[in-house]
């Protein structure tokens, strides 16, 4: 019988950073195989690759979650209650759990179904697109994404926005700061209007939020700054375009020029017949997997406890989203 926790347990004991997956991929490979799945695998660089693995029928569905984890690694451990080690929630134990309901499928008689586990989500979903043009030719109908949802389906997902701003000053020593043009002063003015602006709202998926999560500029402090740059990433409820080209406003009145953005707008997801449903603020591969069917959003465990020093996940609620999973598919394929 297959041992979720422990199968759990076992993967998170891999340490699996964005772009150093390689060890957990083989991991998922090697056990799937063993269980009787027919596993094939998509190159993403030298050492990183997506995984499939085909029940053996029509995969009218697609089990998909992402093999990455943010750093710091840190091992398994659990108590009565939780299981607790990175990708504990996000989304190592939701692997196990999907396993785990596929055997059940399985046991059951049903094989219209597969498994897509990729790299690259915490960053830039590399993986997730490319396996949405190499599996786009397998027919399925649904995606179903495992991400900490709370173990309720998400209905729809803010988009995200993330925009590096680049300020450049004019150098001169700090005793004569009129010679000079500080890049970091400009930054500094720009965060301030930037956290000031409303950058739209939405009845359903609420208020557009902005974190300036990464600051650096400047050579020593009696140099005036001749360069800064901000990082940035945008929770949006509307097009991120149009979240871009007033930040373009904003950046160009301080200085300041927008050199790299990347984004997708928000996600509106497939809710199955009576369940409930909520908004998501985080992202995911949703948007990057359309070719492989409509996307569903559901996985046990809190986003609140994702990337941080104690993630974890409880035990009770991983076990039962398995259930979920096995129902969901089978309603799935019942259409």
């Amino acid at each position: 019988m297959f041992d979720t926790i422990a199968f759990a347990k076992r993967l998170i004991d891999i340490p699996s950073p964005t772009d150093d997956e390689f060890d957990a991929a083989v991991f998922l490979r090697d056990e799937l195989s063993a269980l009787g799945y027919a596993c094939r695998t998509q190159d993403v660089s030298e050492r990183r690759f997506n995984l499939y693995a085909a029940a053996g029928g029509m995969p009218r569905v697609v089990l998909n979650s992402h093999i990455d984890t943010v750093p710091p690694w840190f091992g398994a451990s659990e108590d009565d209650d939780a299981l607790y080690g990175r990708g504990a929630c996000d989304t190592k134990g939701i692997i196990a759990a999907m396993i785990a309901a596929g055997e059940r499928l399985r046991a059951s008689g049903m094989n219209d179904f597969g498994f897509l586990f990729v790299v690259g989500e915490e960053t830039d979903s590399i993986g997730a697109k490319m396996a949405n043009q190499e599996f786009a030719g397998l027919g399925s109908e649904y995606v179903l994404v495992g991400e900490p949802t709370q173990s309720t389906f998400a209905r729809a997902s803010k988009g995200a926005l993330t925009c590096f701003v680049r300020f450049d000053g004019i150098a001169a020593h700090s005793a004569y700061p009129e010679l000079g043009d500080s890049a970091i002063n400009k930054m500094v003015a720009g965060i301030v209007e930037i956290n000031a602006t409303n950058w739209g709202v939405d009845d359903d998926l609420g208020v557009t939020t902005v974190n300036v999560g990464v600051v650096r500029g400047g050579e020593k402090p009696n140099v005036i700054p001749a360069e800064a740059e901000c990082q940035m990433i945008f929770r949006t409820v509307t097009d991120p375009a149009i979240v871009q080209a007033k930040l373009q406003t904003i950046v160009t009145r301080h200085g300041g020029t927008i050199t790299v953005s990347r984004g997708n707008p928000p996600q509106f997801m497939t809710v199955p017949d009576g369940a409930k449903s909520a908004v998501v603020a985080f992202n995911s591969d949703v948007p990057h997997l359309g070719a492989l069917g409509k996307p569903l959003l559901f996985g046990p465990g809190s986003i609140l406890d994702a990337h941080g020093a104690n993630e974890k996940i409880g035990k009770k609620e991983l076990l039962d989203s398995i259930e979920t999973y096995v129902e969901t598919v089978q309603a799935l394929c019942r259409n």
